[in-house]
């Protein structure tokens, strides 16, 4: 049974940069929006959808916002970050234009059929993956995506 999420509910998450201005260049390729409110030298506000932002900031800054020491990404996974896309296409797209701009790729295509990603390290080593994932798997489970239209359910 699926719990539903609750609607007011945004995400916003923080990861640290070297340079944020360059971190914010390399997503603006990627396609994210970014707000000008909460973007500066020091740091990126990054859309990626109307309920979630991500935060990039400089490691300096990002030191004042937790008592324990920041990993390194570059040694280190504390997070895998993962967002969707509209289209398998946009899947090879983004990723593309990620490989374009710097990142290095961290896992060649995964096809599952009902979805697909890859994945790749941003230019400071966060690790992020990009997902297409068919709409009736996502709201039914990777089973009912799996049966044709006019099958018995």
């Amino acid at each position: 049974m699926t719990t539903p999420a609750r609607p007011a509910r945004s995400l916003f998450v923080t990861l640290p940069v070297a340079d944020p201005v360059r971190s914010r260049a390399f997503f603006a390729e990627l396609g994210f929006g970014v707000h000008p409110g909460f973007t500066d030298d020091d740091a990126a506000c990054l859309l990626v959808s109307e309920q979630t932002s991500v935060m990039l900031v400089r490691h300096e800054r990002f030191a004042e916002l937790s008592p324990r020491p920041a990993a390194d990404p570059a040694a280190h996974v504390s997070a895998l970050l993962c967002f969707g896309v509209g289209s398998r296409e946009e899947v090879d797209a983004v990723s593309a234009a990620a490989l374009a701009a710097g990142a290095v790729e961290a896992d060649g295509l995964e096809d599952h059929g009902f979805m697909c990603s890859r994945s790749f390290f941003d230019l400071d080593g966060h690790g992020w993956q990009v997902m297409w994932m068919d709409p009736v798997a996502a709201v039914e489970g990777p089973a009912a995506a799996a049966q044709p239209a006019d099958a018995p359910a």
